[in-house]
């Protein structure tokens, strides 16, 4: 993607989980993955990724100092441009992240501190959609066939595995278009899964782009073991 001069892309980075499935002392950001932590594996993408401006990272307010010491000092990740506190839902750390961008911030990405494997090509291909459709997300097709079962745990119905995605991130959106969803999701007291879905409450469209199976989101201690195979793979 050649990138434009009027096109201002930010990056917001939400890293504020507290990981409790790990079970772990440490914050799951924080656990070396072959030697480097899983938020520096992340940041250093978007880092070198020549379509990116900036970088608001958004964290746990105990994590800010220690976060800024050990990972972007230490590496040097120089377009993080603000740390800020995360709030009580990953809904309210993406805000406190949106209100922080740029104020000439055209075209915003919301990635997860925790998929440390995401690549170059698909920030670019999510760019590239958000632009010309406002708004989109990686994602990849979903393999196993997937069920819709009652609460008694009784299958219900058999979905069709050709039409159903796993969603990732980054979800990329005009900056407008991602705001004007979350002040209304504030304002009616809605929360989604995902940003993509305050897009689509608020009636807009998103576009998927084909992301990686190996854009996975470290969030239990089995992820640790896929992680460092993959980490050792493409060091």
């Amino acid at each position: 993607m050649k990138k434009q001069k009027d096109m201002y892309v930010s990056a917001v980075v939400v890293a504020a989980g507290r990981g409790s499935r790990m079970n772990m002392d440490m914050n799951k950001q924080y656990i070396e993955i072959a030697g480097k932590q899983v938020l520096a594996r992340t940041l250093q993408v978007f880092q070198d990724c020549a379509c990116i401006d900036e970088i608001v990272l958004v964290v746990n307010q105990q994590d800010i100092l220690y976060c800024k010491q050990n990972i972007v000092d230490f590496y040097k990740y120089t377009k993080v441009s603000a740390i800020v506190a995360g709030g009580s839902e990953r809904q309210n750390s993406v805000y406190n992240g949106l209100r922080e961008v740029h104020g000439e911030c055209s075209i915003v990405l919301i990635h997860d501190g925790a998929r440390p494997f995401i690549k170059a090509a698909s920030i670019i291909a999510s760019i590239d959609a958000a632009r010309e459709y406002g708004a989109s997300c990686v994602a990849v097709p979903v393999k196993d066939t997937v069920k819709m079962a009652d609460k008694g745990h009784f299958v219900v119905e058999t979905l069709d595995r050709s039409s159903l995605w796993a969603m990732q991130t980054p979800q990329t959106f005009k900056y407008e278009i991602i705001m004007d969803a979350h002040r209304k999701a504030l304002e009616k007291g809605f929360t989604g899964t995902d940003d993509a879905t305050l897009v689509e409450q608020s009636g807009g469209k998103v576009k998927l782009v084909m992301g990686g199976y190996d854009n996975i989101k470290i969030t239990t201690r089995e992820d640790l073991i896929m992680a460092e195979a993959i980490a050792n793979e493409a060091d």
